[in-house]
């Protein structure tokens, strides 16, 4: 038996525990699971969940998970999306190997099984709409009503289908149902639809076919010819769980999956429907399917959230048998967490003061040593340059400063870090009264920023050279929506509650040098800020664009200004 490569003193989810039984049992000896994607928009981070999990299993047993795209309806599947899906999960850590597959190669063995339905009397064409089939099929107190076409011969049947193959038949004049129950309680066993006619380009395989097969009956019969044996789905799916053995068992396949649901994943404030995400997209909402505010995947990917963080969000959320609503910060500390413990720390002053040393000798500049990370002392040190003007957070100056306000005001002294201390001796002032410049002394026996005589300095604030400083766009984002649950409320759209604020643009913030050269990989902590990545519109833009990943705790308030 093959036995799973987790700790001992874990327990098991509920669908490693079925696996490891299987296994034990001798049912399976070797496990296989896939991921299908539909290409037909961007993954976002609740396919992350299903992603960890299949992949996650087969890793643990020894076994193989493929990735197979279940793409069986052209009107809203492209190249772009397969691209795409393929992209986001390597980046997430998987690895699919030779089991690259899609429900378009099986076309022709579908449509065999479609006629062996049709041969066993257990599929027919059907002319209603799809509006009377609806009409017909009942409610869950009463039951549905056969159709006027349900009893027609096997070689009518046989005839009609053909037809609809040929194109010889009207996209919507018809469809083929399985001929199963319409008085089941189970309202997805009233003889639901198999195929329909779409005369649609497919990304594919073109025009050679014009019939589709629906989700429930190519899902099955996929992971049959797969020989996939454990089929793992979020809970809508339960319901459809009795149509996928049926199929199987009707058609005595040789191989019949175990089709297991778990409780997909819910976040607050966001939005995690294809369709929703696609109407942001296309209406403009949002820059694109990458946006960093948006959960997808790419989205995340581009804000500077990193695989690992990712997967401990998934790992730490657990998989269970009901849904629940996982708070947004269980994500936003998986990735502080992941980044607190390797993410470079520098300095970013995002909204700039003015600082003249006034006792600092003019012309003079010096080098002060900082640490890259106080934890780890394996990510080294690197120079900062030091003159007679400085930049400083506007933040870290106030006029008439409270008593428990311990940056700068005037008369009040502050270690700049790695530095010296100042103190504040004079704020210049523009013609509407806004303070532009602060005219300071330092003490040059502080050197390093500790005091000669043993005197506290109760702040520590961050800072940078003006004459070496890096211009640069910072992009701070907030949750896209202002509330909880924003498709909850039946009156309204989603749309109403997205937030005004969910991105604030500070154009003329000052970095230390070395961002510069930062890569579009690197990650960082800006001291007292919060983390920050290279936004990919700094190569096309032609100057440096960074994307705040995530604030660090509690920081949000102080440092945007729209908030």
């Amino acid at each position: 038996m093959t036995q799973p490569d987790v700790a001992s003193d874990k327990p098991l989810d509920f669908i490693r525990q079925i696996i490891t039984d299987d296994l034990a049992s001798g049912k399976h000896s070797h496990i296989v699971t896939r991921f299908p994607p539909e290409p037909n928009g961007y993954l976002h981070i609740g396919h992350a969940k299903s992603i960890c999990l299949n992949f996650g299993v087969a890793k643990e047993f020894a076994g193989q998970c493929h990735l197979r795209f279940d793409d069986t309806n052209p009107d809203k599947e492209s190249s772009e999306y397969v691209e795409a899906i393929k992209r986001d999960v390597r980046w997430l850590g998987f690895d699919w190997g030779k089991n690259l597959h899609f429900a378009s190669d099986y076309f022709q063995q579908l449509y065999e099984f479609a006629l062996s339905l049709i041969t066993m009397g257990k599929a027919y064409v059907c002319h209603l709409s799809s509006d009377e089939i609806r009409e017909y099929r009942g409610t869950l107190t009463e039951p549905g009503r056969e159709s006027p076409y349900r009893n027609r011969s096997v070689e009518e049947n046989l005839t009609l289908f053909n037809e609809m193959k040929s194109g010889k038949l009207p996209e919507g004049s018809c469809v083929l149902r399985a001929k199963i129950d319409m008085a089941a309680a189970n309202i997805v066993m009233r003889d639901p639809v198999l195929y329909r006619i779409l005369y649609s380009h497919h990304h594919r395989s073109g025009d050679s076919w014009c019939i589709y097969p629906m989700y429930d009956f190519t899902h099955c019969l996929s992971d049959m010819l797969e020989g996939i044996t454990h089929s793992l789905c979020t809970l809508e799916f339960e319901n459809n769980r009795a149509l996928y053995d049926w199929v199987l068992e009707t058609l005595k396949t040789p191989c019949h999956p175990q089709q297991i649901e778990f409780a997909r994943l819910n976040i607050n404030y966001t939005i995690t429907s294809k369709r929703k995400l696609l109407q942001l997209v296309e209406d403009n909402k949002v820059s694109g399917w990458d946006d960093p505010r948006m959960l997808t995947i790419s989205g995340l990917r581009r804000r500077g959230y990193t695989p690992a963080s990712i997967r401990n969000f998934c790992a730490t959320i657990g998989i269970g048998k009901r849904d629940s609503l996982i708070d947004m910060t269980v994500l936003e500390n998986a990735v502080r967490d992941d980044l607190n413990q390797h993410a470079p720390r520098v300095f970013g002053v995002l909204e700039p003061l003015k600082v003249v040393i006034t006792n600092y000798p003019e012309g003079k500049e010096e080098e002060v040593i900082a640490q890259n990370h106080p934890q780890d002392p394996s990510l080294g040190e690197r120079r900062l340059p030091f003159g007679r003007e400085l930049y400083i957070e506007q933040a870290d100056f106030m006029e008439d400063a409270p008593k428990k306000f311990f940056r700068l005001s005037i008369g009040r002294e502050v270690r700049l870090r790695y530095a010296y201390l100042i103190t504040c001796q004079e704020a210049i002032k523009d013609a509407n009264g806004r303070v532009v410049e602060l005219r300071c002394t330092y003490d040059p026996a502080s050197r390093g920023g500790n005091a000669p005589d043993g005197r506290k300095v109760r702040g520590t604030i961050h800072w940078v050279a003006a004459a070496h400083a890096v211009p640069a766009e910072l992009r701070l984002y907030d949750r896209l929506f202002t509330v909880e649950d924003p498709d909850g409320d039946k009156e309204r759209s989603f749309m109403d509650f997205l937030n005004p604020n969910s991105l604030a643009v500070l154009h003329d913030s000052m970095l230390e040098p070395g961002l510069a050269q930062a890569g579009m990989d690197e990650r960082f902590q800006f001291e007292r800020q919060g983390y920050f990545c290279l936004d990919s519109d700094s190569a096309t833009k032609g100057k440096l664009i960074f994307n705040r990943i995530v604030s660090l705790r509690d920081s949000w308030e102080k440092i945007n200004p729209q908030q």
